[in-house]
């Protein structure tokens, strides 16, 4: 349904709350169990504890922000890759959560922190896009109906009935000789 002023929804764009909060929470919460992987903590605190934390707190920090981010892309009517919701949705974040964890002080740092890495991951995304597009539509190949097409250097191939039975035919032959070499040992 398109709203009376002439601005689409997010679901008449074609952008899903999942692919624009989900996905990014969900990879922040992978991210941060592998950053919990390697904190110098893990020893102390066992390694599966330091992973879950880790893992729980980027994803709650990731997903507040996509929220934010998406509430203000709402709000100012603004297309998706609009760079200055990821600032205001970053600072805004920033400011809630640092004011829950280091007082107004906390609150100055988390809000310019998370501003610029939110910022600054959203700009790399933008950029990469069409490089995992062309990726994927390597991969895809000619046929748009499949998503997934083996690489041509790859030994591993779909053969058709022709070249199936020409392996069939090196195959049998390759065992013919085995044969021939075991019949001449005694």
């Amino acid at each position: 349904m398109e709203s009376t002023n002439g601005i689409k929804t997010l679901e008449e764009d074609g952008i899903s709350w999942g692919s624009r909060i989900l996905y990014p929470t969900l990879l922040g919460g992978i991210v941060g169990g592998g950053i919990g992987l390697v904190s110098r903590h893990r020893k102390v605190h066992g390694l599966a504890n330091m992973s879950a934390t880790y893992a729980t707190n980027l994803a709650i920090v990731t997903g507040c922000y996509c929220g934010a981010r998406e509430i203000v892309r709402a709000s100012r009517h603004s297309e998706p890759d609009d760079l200055f919701d990821s600032a205001i949705a970053g600072f805004g974040t920033g400011a809630i959560l640092g004011r829950l964890q280091g007082g107004r002080a906390g609150a100055i740092r988390y809000s310019v922190g998370i501003a610029v890495v939110g910022t600054s991951l959203d700009y790399a995304a933008i950029k990469l896009r069409p490089v995992f597009k062309d990726i994927y539509e390597s991969m895809a190949g000619e046929k748009k109906n499949s998503w997934f097409q083996w690489p041509e250097w790859l030994p591993i191939q779909v053969l058709d009935e022709e070249a199936l039975a020409a392996k069939q035919a090196r195959e049998e032959q390759l065992r013919a000789r085995i044969r021939d070499l075991t019949k001449e040992e005694p």
